[in-house]
């Protein structure tokens, strides 16, 4: 069945063709913002959380719920102004709001 779960322990989200994308929340690298010209009526706004490896799960904003944005909100250094932006545009963008940092201390490439 299609859909997104998110638990305590990852983020998995199932295709209408069966396939699944899945990332766990302590490999979490890097959570970006994709925005199309396709709303209102239509799912414009999603959240790419991408892994360690560079595997990860897009989790479009209507299955977004507050507890998931919350974790999200709770990473250190995460780019709440970026999100807002992300929220008010209507063309096509990608917006980095969080990237974890490096064991020295610098952001992971």
């Amino acid at each position: 069945m299609a859909g997104v779960e998110i638990t305590d322990t990852f983020v998995r989200r199932t295709l209408a063709d069966g396939r699944v994308e899945e990332v766990a929340w302590r490999e979490l690298a890097e959570v970006r913002i994709i925005t199309t010209a396709d709303g209102p009526f239509a799912e414009d706004v999603f959240f790419v959380l991408i892994g360690a490896t560079g595997k990860g799960c897009v989790v479009p904003h209507s299955a977004a719920d507050t507890a998931f944005l919350a974790r999200l909100q709770a990473l250190p250094g995460f780019d709440n102004e970026k999100v807002v932006e992300a929220m008010l545009t209507t063309a096509d963008r990608q917006l980095l709001v969080w990237r974890a940092q490096r064991p020295d201390g610098g952001r992971a490439n």
